[in-house]
């Protein structure tokens, strides 16, 4: 019987197929890398005996879910919760039973939004598991989905308005594609962007980082940062959230304008 295979690496699920898969193709871009130990798979299944999900509130109808022990990137994802659907901002690869309920118990999932393709882990599962919802992805990333599905949206542009003005802002740099999501109703009104690692919130929490691969530590180029600073032009937040462990609880635009300034001038 076919087979969903996840790479361990990054965590992406494929299409199911009779055998493992020769290769990813999200690990051998010069962006990510393949296991030392090469390339090995596992399963969904698999992966529920031996890890579960942590859930986190972080902030009024924002929760944080992160797998333990660490698996693939290790990134997390982030469920918004709101009056008109619930969004669920990037994907991590496990989703079990205890997971599914809670989500339930806060309304479900009704949008998935990602922010670039080492994200896309099993988001055909997740989207199956909640009434088959929408999976937003930018049209520039297209090439990098390894498991097709009629849910997924491909869009363009450069900014997606969701529901209740949240929305999907594309700043390209670290892929084309690569978005960040903006919540103007988050931090009391004075919004929250959750970046992924489109902008990787630094361990300082008062500045960051604009790279082209973040493990192999190949910076963007000048264009694409100042690309990046006029995609949020005029975008108000407060807070920012990324995929990893440091957050910035405050002052967030301002962090974001610092770090620019200081990136641009690396190029002067």
């Amino acid at each position: 019987m076919p087979v969903n295979y996840i790479c361990t690496t990054c965590g992406v699920q494929y299409a199911a197929t009779d055998k493992e898969p020769e290769r990813c193709i999200i690990c051998e871009d010069d962006r990510q890398y393949v296991n030392w130990q090469g390339q090995t798979w596992t399963t969904l299944p698999e992966m529920q005996q031996e890890y579960r999900n942590d859930i986190q509130q972080v902030e009024p109808n924002l929760y944080q879910i992160h797998t333990t022990p660490k698996f693939g990137i290790a990134q997390k994802a982030y469920l918004l919760v709101n009056p008109s659907g619930n969004i669920l901002w990037d994907c991590i690869t496990l989703i079990d039973e205890d997971t599914i309920k809670f989500i339930q118990s806060l309304g479900g999932i009704q949008a998935i939004a990602l922010s670039h393709p080492h994200y896309y882990s099993s988001i055909v599962n997740w989207s199956r598991t909640f009434n088959n919802a929408p999976i937003y992805i930018h049209a520039s990333d297209k090439e990098w989905v390894t498991q097709s599905d009629n849910a997924i949206q491909f869009w363009e542009g450069k900014i997606l308005e969701l529901i209740d003005s949240i929305s999907i802002i594309n700043c390209g740099g670290h892929f084309p594609g690569a978005c960040v999501l903006h919540w103007p109703a988050g931090a009391d009104g004075k919004g929250v962007v959750l970046s992924g690692d489109t902008l990787q919130v630094a361990m300082d929490r008062q500045s960051v980082s604009f790279m082209y691969s973040y493990p192999n530590l190949i910076p963007l180029r000048q264009a694409e940062i100042i690309a990046i600073r006029d995609a949020l032009q005029g975008v108000n937040f407060e807070r920012m959230y990324g995929a990893f462990e440091p957050y910035i609880k405050q002052n967030a635009r301002q962090a974001f304008d610092h770090s620019i300034v200081r990136y641009l001038q690396i190029y002067e």
